[in-house]
């Protein structure tokens, strides 16, 4: 191909031996060829070069020796790219355009990411009714602080979307006209929670009791219940919903009510750390008071001498609500520092096919009996004084590299589908980390 451009460059031009043509070629190749260099010539006189013309087609001699215009190709037809539409993002706080989350619960649309700046957000309840749904706090966790005011007299947010996530969020000082202020409700659809706080609320998270319901809760903090005696204030309350999930969290100092409460028909308590302390007042620190099936591994499940249950972990004291019934406790340590009283009360006799109980590999500390149970499994498991272990968290949780009972436990196998060998432990405040475990176990918790 030969353009006008790059001819000229390759064409030396000088001004010198000069010498005149007698004749020209007719051929009208050949002119336009000599129209060419004349640009070119002309153009390098003058010490710079001329705009290059519109593209045409190539330049080739054909087979006849003449010069001809090979016509340019039309361009073929362009597939359209696909439009990726990314999700819209509302960005919530001071000098903000949308400056308060009662606000933001209004305008937010189906499918959006709302992000919530720090600082303090006073009394701005709000009503999220979006479906898939993301609302996360950015940076340094912003606080929703109740201050008297609450959705619906219900809690600092509702949820009733059908799909919402919630990160990185605090919520402090949930009040209500029937002492059951919560920080959040849920009322409808699936709701995670990841990362966030719950401090000082009459209620820490509640549900409505709807099969078709499920939440997941993971890394996040429940603490310090209102000492107010105005009615049971749990930590965590869950209805009768389909399925919980709660992972590497941690639940310290209620008062009256319980740290965990929950009548789904599946439970998945994993990793977590249920341990009233000192001050704490909690009655049972996990109860599942409609049975379900409940898988409890790795947890932390301890309660103070002042606690107002003598129950650490409570099972169907209220009688069955779903048609399978069992309870799987692998790998806990459970702490009882009362005089007396059990560390697991199942009430066996309110089921009519009796429960199901498996205990295998569970660590107890202090006080407390922990009987065998009418059916199931009742293997590994140990008992040890406070002296033999290591101060995690506030708490003796780990034993000794010394201890005789490292390596004394096997592994617990499967409950159905479920693997009961943990795979991580808690970290304290809050969250997980995996572990590699070997043929030689431990009992507890912590390996």
């Amino acid at each position: 191909m030969i353009r006008h451009s790059s001819l000229c460059a390759r064409l030396p031009v000088r001004k010198e031996h000069a010498v005149p043509r007698k004749s020209f070629c007719c051929d009208p190749g050949c002119a336009l060829l000599v129209i060419l260099l004349a640009g070119c010539v002309s153009a390098q006189a003058q010490g710079s070069l001329p705009q290059a013309p519109d593209y045409r087609g190539e330049i080739r001699r054909g087979p006849d020796g003449k010069l001809m215009v090979i016509p340019a190709p039309e361009p073929p037809a362009q597939t359209p790219s696909p439009v990726w539409v990314s999700k819209a993002t509302m960005v919530v706080g001071p000098g903000e355009k949308v400056g308060t989350l009662t606000e933001a619960a209004q305008l937010a649309r189906d499918g959006e990411v709302v992000e919530v700046r720090p600082g303090s957000y006073r009394g701005q309840p709000a009503l999220w009714t979006q479906d898939n749904l993301v609302i996360r706090g950015v940076g340094q966790r912003p606080v929703m602080l109740g201050d008297g005011k609450s959705g619906d007299d219900k809690a600092i947010w509702v949820v009733r979307g059908g799909n919402v996530r919630i990160e990185n969020i605090e919520f402090r000082g949930a009040r209500a006209a029937d002492g059951k202020g919560a920080g959040i409700r849920l009322e409808k659809g699936h709701l995670s929670v990841h990362a966030c706080r719950f401090a000082d609320n009459e209620l820490g998270i509640v549900t409505g009791s709807l099969a078709g319901m499920a939440m997941e809760i993971a890394d996040s903090e429940f603490v310090d219940a209102p000492r107010d005696g105005r009615a049971s204030h749990h930590l965590l309350d869950v209805g009768m919903i389909g399925n919980l999930v709660v992972r590497g969290s941690r639940f310290q100092n209620g008062y009256l009510g319980n740290l965990v409460r929950s009548r789904a028909r599946e439970n998945f308590m994993l990793y977590n750390m249920l341990a009233d302390g000192a001050g704490g007042k909690a009655a049972y620190e996990l109860e599942f008071p409609n049975g379900g099936t409940a898988y409890v591994i790795g947890n932390v499940i301890g309660q103070s001498e002042v606690t107002e249950n003598p129950g650490v972990v409570g099972y169907g004291g209220e009688g069955p609500r779903w048609p399978e019934n069992a309870l799987y406790l692998s790998h806990n340590t459970l702490l009882n520092d009362r005089e007396g009283g059990s560390f697991v009360n199942v009430a066996n006799a309110k089921f009519p096919a009796g429960v199901e109980v498996w205990a295998i590999n569970n660590l107890t500390v202090g006080n407390g009996d922990f009987d065998r149970p009418a059916q199931g499994r009742f293997e590994g498991n140990r008992s040890v004084g406070r002296g033999e272990l290591i101060e995690y968290g506030g708490f003796p949780l780990r034993l000794t590299g010394m201890s005789a009972l490292r390596g004394s436990v096997r592994p617990p196998g499967n409950a159905g589908t479920v693997d009961l060998l943990p795979n991580a432990e808690f970290t304290h405040p809050a969250g997980t980390r995996k572990i590699r475990v070997s043929s030689s176990l431990s009992p507890g918790a912590f390996q």
